[in-house]
Parts: C-alpha cells; sequence; structure tokens
C-alpha cells in the first residue's frame, strides 16, 4: 500500500498505459480520479476500478482545454481535498512525412501532447505548493529522445515534454514537488499497433528488434509511474526514466 491517503489524477486514463496505472494506483492504496475525452470508455473503465476499490472517480475531460483542468482539479478537491500524484498520460501519435502535414493537424498534436501537459502542470502547482509536496509524472517516449523516420512532429511533441519536465522541477524544488518524465518504447496497447502500423512490421517483428525480445506490457509502465508516485523515490526529480526493454541502448 505505498500510495495509502494519496490522491492521484490520470489523465488517459480509460485505455492503455493510463488504464493499467489508474489500477496499479487503486491496489497501492491510491484515491484515483482519471479522466478520458472518451466518456463511453471511461465509464466502462470506472465500472471495472470499482472492483479493486470505491476511490476512484471519472470525469471527461479534453487536456487541450484549460476550463476542463480547472474543473479537474475543483473536483478532485471535493472529493478528496487534496492532489499528491499528476500523472499527465494522455496523448495522440502521428507518422507521415513532415511535407504532408496541415498546419491544422501540428496544432491539434501539441495542443494534446504538449499544451495539455502545460495547463496541468500549471494548474496543479499550486495545489501542491500549499501542501508542500507532490510528484508529477508525464509520459514521453523514447521519440523524445532520438530521431526517427515520419515522427517529427511526435518526436517534437514528447522531446517538449522532456524538457518542460526538467525546467519545472527546478522551478518547484524547494516547496518539495517532484517532476519526472517516463520514455517508454515500444507497448502493446492502441498506440503501439500504430506505431506498428507506420513502419509496416508486425508486432512479433517489433519485438525481435527489441534487446528484451518482447514488447512492452501497460503494467511494465504502471509499476515504474507507481514507484514515482511513491515516497520511495523521493530524491528522484528532473529525470528521464526510460522503459523500453533496452532499445535506446543500442
Amino acid at each position: 500500500m505505498r500510495l495509502k491517503e494519496k490522491t492521484a489524477i490520470v489523465t488517459g486514463g480509460a485505455n492503455g498505459i493510463g488504464k493499467a496505472t489508474v489500477n496499479k494506483f487503486l491496489e497501492e492504496g491510491a484515491n484515483v480520479v482519471f479522466t478520458d475525452i472518451n466518456k463511453e470508455a471511461g465509464n466502462k473503465t470506472l465500472e471495472e476500478m470499482r472492483e479493486v476499490s470505491n476511490n476512484v472517480l471519472f470525469i471527461q475531460h479534453d487536456v487541450s482545454k484549460e476550463s476542463d483542468w480547472i474543473n479537474v482539479i475543483e473536483e478532485t478537491l471535493k472529493a478528496f481535498g487534496k492532489v499528491d500524484i499528476l500523472f499527465n498520460n494522455a496523448g495522440i501519435f502521428s507518422s507521415k512525412p513532415v511535407t504532408e502535414y496541415e498546419t491544422e493537424e501540428w496544432n491539434r498534436l501539441l495542443g494534446i501532447n504538449v499544451t495539455g501537459v502545460f495547463i496541468g502542470m500549471k494548474h496543479i502547482v499550486p495545489v501542491m505548493r500549499e501542501q508542500k509536496s507532490g510528484s508529477i509524472i508525464n509520459t514521453s517516449s523514447v521519440a523524445g529522445l532520438k530521431g526517427s523516420v515520419n515522427t517529427t512532429l511526435y518526436g517534437a511533441s514528447k522531446g517538449a515534454v522532456r524538457i518542460m519536465t526538467k525546467d519545472l522541477a527546478v522551478e518547484v524544488a524547494a516547496d518539495q514537488i517532484r517532476v519526472n518524465s517516463i520514455h517508454p518504447g515500444i507497448i502493446q496497447t492502441a498506440m503501439g499497433e500504430d506505431v506498428a502500423t507506420s513502419v509496416k512490421a508486425s508486432s512479433e517483428q517489433l519485438a525481435k528488434s527489441i534487446p528484451l525480445r518482447r514488447l512492452g506490457k501497460p503494467e511494465d509502465i504502471a509499476n515504474l509511474v507507481a514507484f514515482l508516485a511513491s515516497d520511495e523515490s523521493s530524491f528522484i526529480t528532473g529525470t528521464e526514466m526510460i522503459i523500453d526493454g533496452g532499445m535506446t541502448a543500442k
């Protein structure tokens, strides 16, 4: 019960990494408010998570909208009185040659992957400052660390998340707020399937290219996030945590 009596907000929590993390947080004793733009998927996940714990709420949420963020934080404080953990996980993937993108696509991707992270951090920092504690975990990607073909927009967004994380970590360290980024490789999620499609490879072929010879599981990521959310990682901030089965080690 590493997260007993802690309260967490998880964005993009209806599926994939987000859903696995909601489940892990609840198992570890946390109160969890998870959000997603997909109301139907969110309500379905809420029913499943109530089999684990009743200390869970779902709120429909467009992370690119400031008014939605203000509502999520207000509702979390109303329900549980504090926010100890923010997992900025919501994001979208896109892959094609840079010359084929419209500016509107760039704006939409950055609105979700970057602006959404910024707004969440902007509004959670005052809450955590008052508490003199908190852990913010931002989902970046190995694409935010190295170049890949046809991922100029996605890579730019994840690179931005990486450096935003470091900047804020330094800014709020005196308030005992920790900020870290995680950098998953290819994970067995809908987004992972999109990655496979973009490189015209099967999941089996991708697995063979990874030193550990398998794709990551959402639970692999959830375990890392739970560690970063817990007091066990109290001396870790401003760090990029790579979890890719050895992809970037080659």
